[in-house]
């Protein structure tokens, strides 16, 4: 098994934050192209990102503002039965994202491709979140 690790500061409350990792709303301005769904434990997000991408995931976990985790339910082989966590913690000024993504069959390219996308998915979810920037859906690995 292999697992993604991401932990950086937003400097955002964490309402906010919430909003941006666990609404479709919020999920659409980084990392879907649409979605649908809500953070009560045991709902179902529909992730759309392409006409062979239209994936699936059930919340396993939802502590509004605080964390969301969701089991991947339909996607390409390397992300069925995944999970995709955001436990986020209120500092001062800001908010510390601890992303996880866990359960992947093995680091292979695929994986490690992931992981960098991850990282790059998430920059774009801060800076959406700090400054308002919004990224077109079809350049957003390029920006």
């Amino acid at each position: 098994m292999a697992d993604i690790f991401h932990s950086f500061p937003v400097n955002a409350a964490i309402e906010h934050v919430f909003n941006a990792v666990a609404t479709p709303d919020g999920l659409n301005q980084w990392w879907t192209l649409r979605s649908s769904g809500e953070p009560t434990t045991e709902s179902t997000y529909e992730l759309y990102f392409a006409e062979n991408y239209d994936w699936r995931a059930t919340v396993v976990k939802a502590k509004p503002p605080f964390c969301l985790e969701l089991e991947i339910t339909s996607a390409t082989p390397d992300w069925q039965g995944t999970r995709v966590i955001f436990d986020l913690k209120e500092n001062d000024d800001s908010t510390q994202v601890n992303f996880s993504h866990l359960g992947w069959p093995e680091n292979n390219d695929h994986f490690r491709t992931s992981s960098f996308c991850w990282a790059m998915y998430l920059r774009i979810m801060k800076r959406h979140v700090e400054f308002g920037e919004t990224v077109d859906y079809g350049i957003r690995l390029n920006a």
